[in-house]
This record gives C-alpha cells, structure tokens and sequence, in this order.
C-alpha cells in the first residue's frame, strides 16, 4: 500500500510529511507505538464524558415537559443505542489510520474544503464548553457559598466563580491530551460514586425507588402527550452525541486495536448514559414528590436540600464531572479542527484557548437558560448539521473508498484528495441541500418561547427528526453526486 505499513488492522505513515503545509505534529498520523488506549481507557473516557450534568438534566428535562420517567428513560437509551452505530462506524478510520476528524473529512470533502465541517463541528463545540463551563461555574458558587457564609454577599460572586472555574480548565487545556487521558481513568469511579449518593438520597427522602417513581408517574399524566414530545426528545438524545460521533476519531486514534474501541465503546456509551440518566430520573422523580415540582437542574436542587455537606460534596461531584466532559468532548475536537484552518500557525494548545474564549462570547448562560429551549433548539438544532456532515464521511469512507485511505495524499495539495481547488464541491452540495429541508422548522422553533410550536406543520415535523432526515439525505445525495471513477 502506499498508504504506509500494515500491521495487523492499523495502517502507519511510513513517508516524513512535515513539509506539507497541511501537516503540524498535532494533525500528524498518531505511530503505531503511541496507540495505546485500551478497551478500558476507551471505556472510562464515555463514563467521564457521560456523567455529567447535561445527561442528568436530558432526563430531567424530558420529565419537566410532561414525559413519566419510564418514557425518559426508553427514550434515552433507544438515542443512544442509535449513535453508537454512526460512532463506531466513523472510529474505524481514527483507529486503522490514525487521524484526527479534520485529516479524515479531507477525503471527502478535499484538502481545504474539509475545513467547513471542522468549523460547524468546532463552534457547536464552543457553545457545549460555555455551557459546561457556566453550570461548573455555579456549582463552584454553590459550593464557596456554602463553606464561606460571605461569599454570598460579595457582588458578582456567580461571574467571578464561571471565570475562576474557566481559569482552572485553561491550565489543563495548556497540559495536553496525555491529561486528559489521566483525569478521564481516575474519575470515572468518582463521578459513579457521587451519582450513587445522589439516588441514595432520592429514595431515602422519597420514601423508597417504587414509590417516587409510581407518584410521579402518577403526577406527570396531565402533562403533554407521550408521542407529542418522543420525536423532538429522541432527536435531542441523538444529537447530544451527534457532535461526538464525528470527531470520535480524535481519541480512537490512541486505540489499540478496533477490538478496543468497539467494545470500550459499547461498554462505555449507552450503559453509562442510561444508568446516569436514570438518576437523574428518580432524583427528579422524587423533587415532585417531596417538592411538588420538578428541579431539573442538579445544581438548583443541592442548593434547595440546604445542607452544608451535601452542597459541598454534590458542588465537588459537579466540578470534576463538568471537568471531565468539557475537556474531552469538548476541547479535544475544536482545538484540532481550529489547528487544521492554518496548521503552521495553529497548534492542538493554540486551538484550545481559542475554544475557551469563543465559549464566553457564546453567552452559554442563556444557551442554557431554559430546559425546554435547551432540548428542542439546542439540542435538535446543531443535530441537523451533525447529521448532515456525519452521513456524508460514513457514505464516502465506506461505500465509496471501502476503508481505504492514502495518508500521504490527506497531507498533499494536488494529491487525489485536492479535488478543485482544494474542494470537492460534490460533498459541500450534497451538505447544503441535507441541512434546507430542516431551516424553516429550526427558525420557527427558535422564535418559539420553549422551542414548541403549537400547530407544527410539514417543516417543523422535519424539524423534529432533523438529524435522522439531513443524515438520510446527506449520504444519498453524496452517493448520487460523486463521479462514477472515485473509490
């Protein structure tokens, strides 16, 4: 091959690319002497990246907009179960070859064009950092206010707390992927453990798991219609990981072997999240039965218990989990796809920081703001642009090409990736006329208090499965537009 040496089922780099200028040792093919996660490693990244607050409040906040907590939780793991296909799918290429999501779109969408859907991915990215960011940033308020009675009354504690915790992830995004891999293996038993002493706490005050969830079912019969919600609510689920099925490439690049990320995957990914999910249920669950209402927000509901150690050891367990998740899922991908705008200039760090700082300016405290806003226009409105770009690397890595790549010509201008210019303009209108069908609906829930409209006509039901339709599309128009000799 000219790709490089085969061993086994990774391919390895063989030429010295360096002076390619799309080439920086960030984006550069990972050797086969530094793949070494295993199914373990593979693993406890999902467990760090899955218990985090914004698992907890999908569920809670399908429970907030009428679905029982049986309904929630079929729900979440039936999204789940469904992007671990397009997620193990888009892993083999990070595995075999060793490259990161934005070398990978430059089969199918050329050299430079590859840059358009690293920067879609990118920025959605910036937008989950600043929410992930906001919500450590008040558990680290909850948790000063609690140790230190003053602090509450200082002005502006919630910013200067969101800027110290941004502060702390700054340092780690200046240590590198090789921390990250440390802090995901050391707290995944933590972030289980302090989910464990939340549901202990549910069915203690609740008086018993049966009861909480039988008396809230019970309560929440009045709500909206099961199948009203399901659509929108499954397509969030989707999406929630939708941005992850793309650069997944990012980490199984480290893989051993496709045995490892196959089954850390399927080990780590929708068990995980349906069981941390399922807290998230019962403890919400049990805030309508000893509140009279649903607290969707974990932070809200530490704050609303009172008590000094358990504020401070739940704030604790959301501090590490929002550390966790923002630094794998939502570092790793935008540094890489900011570094391959101008590789020479850009390095994995550089583009980090850019990512803290675009994170802010995406104002995540009114991203977050609402949970019905933040599933049905958040959640489905990036799905549809991850669908989108999702269907296209699948259809073209293996219907078109077969699992077959050529290294040295991801790196090469004028190699059989460069296209026109750069660009394969095939892919980009094949991404366009994926993503047309779901604007109209997009815009009229984004206009809509709730993200809900009341009489959803044909665009805002298309709207509703926007990943499911612009993946659909996306593949099929690839297939049909790309020219009969590529493959």
């Amino acid at each position: 091959m000219t790709a490089g040496t085969v061993r086994t089922d990774v391919v390895e780099l063989s030429a010295d690319l360096s002076a390619s200028p799309l080439w920086n040792p960030d984006l550069a093919p990972t050797p086969a002497a530094s793949r070494t996660w295993s199914t373990y490693h593979i693993a406890a990244l999902w467990i760090g990246m899955s218990v985090v607050i914004t698992t907890y409040t999908l569920a809670s906040g399908l429970m907030q907009q009428g679905m029982t907590w049986a309904q929630a939780m079929l729900t979440i793991l039936l999204g789940n179960s469904i992007v671990l296909i397009p997620m193990m799918l888009n892993a083999h290429a990070g595995t075999k070859y060793g490259v990161s999501f934005p070398v990978l779109c430059r089969a199918a969408f050329g050299v430079k064009g590859a840059n358009v859907p690293a920067l879609l991915r990118a920025f959605v990215a910036c937008g989950w950092f600043g929410i992930q960011t906001w919500i450590g940033g008040l558990a680290l308020h909850a948790l000063l206010g609690a140790a230190f009675p003053g602090w509450l009354a200082l002005p502006g504690n919630v910013w200067i707390a969101f800027a110290a915790f941004w502060a702390v992830q700054v340092a780690i995004i200046v240590r590198g992927l090789e921390g990250i891999k440390a802090l995901e293996s050391w707290s995944a038993p933590l972030l289980l453990a302090g989910g464990a002493l939340l549901l202990g706490w549910a069915i203690s005050r609740g008086g018993g798991l049966g009861h909480i969830l039988t008396e809230s079912a019970r309560l929440q019969k009045a709500h909206t219609p099961f199948w009203q919600l399901f659509p929108a609510g499954l397509t969030a689920n989707v999406g929630y990981w939708a941005t992850l099925s793309l650069n997944i490439p990012d980490f199984t690049r480290y893989a051993r072997s496709q045995r490892s990320q196959v089954l850390g995957q399927a080990l780590g990914l929708p068990g995980t999240m349906t069981a941390f999910a399922f807290i998230g249920v019962a403890v919400t669950s049990a805030t309508i039965v000893i509140y009279g209402e649903a607290i969707w927000d974990p932070v809200q509901l530490i704050a609303r218990i009172g008590s000094p150690p358990v504020i401070v050891l739940g704030a604790m367990v959301v501090l590490v989990a929002q550390l966790t998740t923002n630094m794998a899922a939502n570092v790793v991908s935008p540094a890489n796809d900011f570094s391959s705008l101008a590789p020479r200039r850009i390095s994995y760090v550089t583009g980090g920081l850019m990512t803290a700082v675009l994170g802010i300016a995406m104002l995540p405290w009114k991203l977050y703001a609402d949970a019905a806003a933040y599933i049905f226009t958040w959640l489905v409105g990036y799905s549809s642009l991850m669908g989108a770009i999702g269907g296209i690397l699948i259809a073209d890595y293996w219907i078109v090409r077969g699992r077959e790549l050529s290294l040295p010509d991801l790196f090469d201008l004028k190699g059989r990736y460069a296209y026109r210019h750069g660009v394969n303009w095939r892919a980009m209108i094949a991404l366009g006329l994926a993503i047309l069908p779901v604007v109209p609906g997009f815009l009229r829930a984004a206009t809509t208090p709730g993200g809900q409209v009341a009489d959803p006509g044909i665009f805002d039901t298309l709207y509703t499965y926007a990943w499911f339709v612009t993946f659909a599309l996306s593949a099929v128009l690839y297939l049909v537009l790309r020219p009969r000799d590529v493959g």
